[in-house]
């Protein structure tokens, strides 16, 4: 299918950022925190845009939706971040129909994750979808693409061992930690911030380290204390943050913060001190170097590590991607449906039309006209036209579009039914 029209003049875009180009600095400039996403769906809604996903993670940047050129995408971008058209250009790419969709699709099942396997954007995907439909920006193809994809990654988790074992950049963090640091179960270990990245580090670092000696600190304290109570860890107020940073061995940042929340005023302490900061943009301040006890590691450090379980996830690599061919082949398939639907129906209601001005005729020249029988054969000659137009459109790929219009010319029905 070579077009995805929702309305004349509109496609189906994917732009945005990620690791592959962008370092941690470039996309901490495009970042979006919850606040910022919703204040660019209502600028999306305002202008216009029919259906728009957003997604801001540690690893990347995008927006899924349709426009009639990818910058009206760009511009609502840049002008809820901090980063310009110009920074943008550098580092991004623009696909669109076909490409936007096979994207969305590598995006979701793991296969363009910095850590390959790592499933963490489907979540993302899920949540961000929601959201639009909230403010209207949903259509019926985004949401069925969404649905599609969310199926792949479903099915290559349980059909592949890519994601075997942990694979996020939590799971990293804590890997590095156990091969970085000598006696890790009796360090002072400091998790400052506890959404989603803080949460799922904790329960790592709980279940690989033996530690009984981490403490959590986060800006909303009740937070930080559901997950303290679930793995009965010590929970300090905010305002403690100094003072437990230079009591710690090892500190892990995720706050999420737009600016850097650590600095080296922060660090009083003399004695060695692991910093990871696994945030987006930067939450420490990269001036805690200036300090020689201090070594600080940050996420896109974390990602570039391998081992052999990395390797041996690249075997299903093949597997996954001809799962993705089979789902992305299902949803063409429906796709095609709705692309050739209207125009079905508008011949439909062209032949019914025929058929009610033929029948009139007959009624008059004929006393004993058999109304019932005429409308069966009739109606029955009507589906088996349509039927037959149907699956020929349905199973002529190369020539959708020319067919579409031919039926259009020749049978004089209206040209508004882009799909």
């Amino acid at each position: 299918m070579e077009h995805y029209h929702m309305t004349r003049g509109t496609y189906f875009y994917a732009i945005g950022l990620s690791y592959k180009k962008a370092d941690a600095d470039v996309r901490g400039l495009f970042s979006l925190d919850e606040i910022s996403k919703e204040k660019l769906l209502n600028q999306a809604k305002i202008e216009g845009i029919e259906s728009l996903i957003v997604t801001s993670t540690c690893n990347r940047t995008e927006l899924y939706g349709f426009a009639e050129h990818p910058y009206q995408l760009i511009k609502l971008l840049c002008e809820n971040t901090k980063g310009t058209v110009e920074e943008f250009q550098e580092v991004a790419y623009i696909y669109k129909n076909k490409e936007a969709i096979a994207h969305m699709f590598r995006v979701g099942s793991g296969l363009d994750s910095q850590i390959l396997g790592d499933f963490e954007i489907i979540s993302q995907l899920k949540k961000t979808a929601r959201v639009s439909k909230k403010f209207g920006l949903l259509n019926a193809f985004t949401e069925r693409l969404i649905n599609a994809v969310i199926q792949a990654s479903k099915r290559i988790k349980t059909e592949t061992e890519i994601s075997s074992g942990a694979t996020s950049v939590s799971f990293a963090s804590v890997h590095y930690i156990l091969n970085t640091v000598k006696d890790v179960p009796k360090k002072n270990i400091l998790l400052f911030g506890t959404g989603k990245i803080g949460r799922n580090t904790c329960e790592n670092l709980v279940k690989h380290t033996k530690n009984d000696h981490i403490t959590l600190i986060n800006r909303t304290k009740t937070k930080a204390e559901e997950i303290g109570g679930k793995f009965n860890l010590l929970v300090k107020d905010y305002a403690n943050l100094q003072e437990e940073i230079n009591g710690s061995d090892i500190l892990i940042v995720a706050t999420g913060a737009l600016n850097p929340t650590v600095d080296k005023h922060c660090i009083q302490s003399e004695k060695p001190l692991l910093i990871l900061d696994l945030s987006i943009p930067r939450n420490v301040n990269h001036n805690v170097t200036e300090l020689k006890n201090v070594t600080l590691v940050h996420l896109d450090d974390l990602s570039q590590m391998t081992d052999d379980t990395l390797e041996r996830r690249k075997a299903f690599i093949p597997v996954a991607e001809q799962i993705l061919e089979e789902v992305k082949l299902d949803f063409n398939n429906w796709l095609a449906t709705r692309k050739f639907a209207p125009t079905i129906n508008a011949l439909k209601h062209k032949l019914l039309d025929f058929k009610n001005a033929e029948l009139e005729t007959q009624r008059k020249k004929q006393p004993d006209f058999n109304e019932a029988q005429a409308e069966l054969i009739s109606n029955n000659i009507i589906q088996k036209i349509t039927n037959h137009f149907a699956y020929h459109l349905k199973n002529d790929d190369m020539a959708t579009d020319d067919s579409l219009e031919l039926i259009k010319k020749v049978f004089q029905l209206e040209s508004s039914t882009h799909v």
